[in-house]
């Protein structure tokens, strides 16, 4: 297909998000795009896999590029959340690596900043300092001084990616630095995935988002069917998957109260995303040690990279 004709000073490009998991990667791409085309919970590691959210513009077409958080892996689930993060910094025109300045640096933002060293200076790269409006206006100098001290090589701009403090200048900043070109995507696109695969992932940060301990961590989501039942909106079933019969019971409630808790919230975020009705019927099973298990994990949707390149 022809690409749209596009003005001569027309940018372009890749940007790729990354950080430790929970920084607000996703929260400032679905702000970008004004439409919730990413699942968000408060739960670290919602973000699982890698994801487009493409933003078409007059002058310019930015594709963001989601990943998970860099982390401390303790399963082959976690070891290919890091690759597939670790095989975005590559491909990207720009790297974006979002901070939580809200607290000192942890562990795992330092992890993400050994990857930001090894990068070398022909990448360019720029630094959000996200969280801003959880601070104190005495703690905002000294905390960003000390983020930029540790990357003193990168552009860095503090923001809040929720609130919106510097988010647009964020934006300008990183369309300045695209290079000239077309449009890689029609007008009309805003991400690489499909509503099944978004209705997935809304369903599993509902899940996140009401349980608590380890049990957030040992769920995924299968869409079984996603039927269009024209005016009448669309049915989804959905299977949730978990390690152990007991966190199957948690997930299910007394009496059922916590699954419809979860669907409730579920449905919602698919309607919001959908723009239409929809039935949602879930059901749990469960799938021992999936996590650690390479066959359950293609299935999942998490492929290993290292061995099966994307193009």
């Amino acid at each position: 297909m022809d690409s749209p004709a596009v003005p001569k000073d027309h940018r372009s490009g890749f940007v790729g998000l990354i950080g430790r998991p929970n920084v607000g990667k996703s929260t400032l791409l679905n702000a970008f795009l004004k439409q919730n085309v990413v699942a968000v919970s408060f739960r670290p590691q919602t973000t699982r896999r890698r994801q487009l959210g493409i933003l078409t513009l007059p002058n310019a077409q930015v594709i963001f590029v989601d990943t998970p958080g860099f982390h401390q892996p303790h399963h082959q689930l976690g070891e290919r959340m890091n690759t597939y993060a670790q095989a975005v910094l590559d491909d990207v025109d720009i790297v974006l690596a979002i901070f939580d300045i809200s607290q000192p640096p942890q562990p795992e933002d330092y992890l993400v900043i050994e990857k930001i060293r090894e990068l070398g200076p022909s990448k360019t790269l720029f630094i959000a300092l996200n969280k801003v409006d959880l601070l104190f206006d005495d703690q905002r100098t000294h905390r960003q001084e000390h983020f930029q001290s540790l990357m003193p090589n990168a552009e860095g701009i503090v923001i809040s990616a929720a609130g919106g403090e510097n988010r647009d200048q964020l934006l300008k900043d990183l369309i300045e630095k695209l290079p000239l070109g077309p449009r890689y995507y029609p007008e009309e696109d805003i991400t690489d995935f499909n509503e099944r695969q978004i209705a997935e992932d809304l369903i599993r940060a509902a899940a996140m988002q009401s349980l608590r301990e380890e049990v957030p961590y040992v769920i995924d989501v299968r869409v079984d069917e996603y039927l269009e039942r024209g005016q009448h909106g669309a049915y989804i079933s959905a299977t949730i998957f978990v390690e152990r019969q007991s966190q199957k019971g948690i997930l299910i409630g007394k009496g059922g109260k916590m699954m419809r808790k979860i669907g409730t919230h579920a449905r919602r975020e698919i309607e919001n995303m959908s723009g239409r009705r929809v039935y949602l019927d879930l059901k749990v099973k469960v799938l021992k040690g999936w996590r650690n298990d390479s066959a359950a994990l293609a299935r999942f949707g998490y492929p290993n990279i290292t061995t099966q390149q994307s193009t």
